[in-house]
């Protein structure tokens, strides 16, 4: 690894084995935060631990908003990670996702293959034959065949804002999927694609890389749902990428998840929210968003045209603004 990257994980248990092999990779930097479930005696040779009390030292304005026991507080992690670290990439990872051999840093500028769909576009059809989705994924449109997308690629040198890695075992889809099959998805190891400005779709945060440029996007709400933050993040951005010049992109899975107790369906009711405003989020950000202003301005208007259609709360944006200045 050329560049500096720090990973960053959120956990209630004790060490896993993810954690275990992530921390004795050479070149990366490991932060784990904890929250009011973690065991108080959290440790593992060569990681950091930031524990409730630790995060107040790190952030204090952010630290003291956030709500206890939930996702969100991994952003105390990413401002560790970029105060203390000075850091070039921040990966973002969770605590049953384990590193396979092929794990790697993605390059974020180099030849790639390039889809200019100007759509929504299923990129799991280029890296699987099964009738799987993104979770996130407007659902009008999981029956559409993007096969023709894939087949007509063509190669640019491109520069990339966000990787998302693939991930082996059911992280990347939804509990729709797994409700009906629960068949474990095991991507093919194809080669990486970069989607261009107006093609989307949704990435999560299980195997992901922000490149510095795109650091402020990092941002995690808490006033929507557990299963729809982490979407609503990624949906907002990828309208803030184009006005930087960067693009998202998607690779084979690099990891392995030995997954943490889930109840299906109440993943699904997680889920709705996120489905039932998918679409509006990225027409209202693609309207406010512009080249004019910064990733930071950028994001904070965003999150003000959520707030107008009622998808986040006020509280939200309270919080969008403690994040910005931490990051100053």
């Amino acid at each position: 690894m050329n560049s500096k990257i720090c990973g960053v994980i959120t956990s209630i248990n004790n060490p896993t084995p993810a954690i275990e092999k992530f921390a004795d990779m050479d070149g990366l930097t490991l932060v784990v935060v904890g929250d009011k479930k973690t065991p108080r005696d959290w440790n593992y040779n060569g990681v950091t631990y930031l524990s409730v009390e630790k995060q107040m030292d790190v952030s204090p304005k952010l630290a003291e908003g956030l709500p206890w026991n939930h996702y969100a507080r991994k952003m105390i992690g990413y401002i560790w990670a970029i105060k203390n670290t000075q850091c070039d990439i921040v990966y973002d990872t969770d605590d049953d996702n384990i590193p396979k051999k092929n794990w790697m840093v993605p390059n974020f500028a180099d030849h790639y293959n390039y889809v200019n769909a100007k759509d929504y576009v299923n990129i799991y059809q280029h890296f699987s034959d099964k009738h799987i989705w993104p979770r996130g994924f407007p659902l009008s449109l999981i029956r559409n065949e993007y096969y023709s997308v894939f087949n007509n690629m063509t190669t640019h040198n491109l520069e990339v804002g966000i990787w998302q890695s693939l991930a082996d075992g059911d992280p990347d889809v939804d509990a729709i999927y797994r409700l009906v099959s629960n068949e474990a998805c095991i991507f093919n190891e194809n080669e990486p694609v970069v989607l261009g400005e107006g093609s989307i779709c949704p990435f999560n945060s299980q195997n992901t890389f922000f490149s510095r440029e795109a650091f402020p996007l990092l941002y995690i709400p808490s006033t929507v749902t557990f299963r729809f933050c982490d979407i609503l993040r990624g949906l907002i951005a990828q309208p803030i990428l184009w006005t930087l010049g960067l693009h998202l992109g998607f690779t084979k899975a690099t990891v392995f998840q030995e997954r943490n107790a889930h109840n299906y369906f109440h993943d699904f009711i997680s889920e709705v929210p996120m489905y039932l405003n998918v679409e509006q989020v990225i027409s209202s950000v693609v309207k406010r968003v512009s080249a004019r202003f910064s990733c930071a301005e950028n994001l904070a208007m965003s999150y003000e045209a959520l707030l107008d259609l009622k998808i986040v709360e006020k509280s939200e944006l309270e919080l969008v603004e403690k994040w910005l200045e931490s990051l100053k």
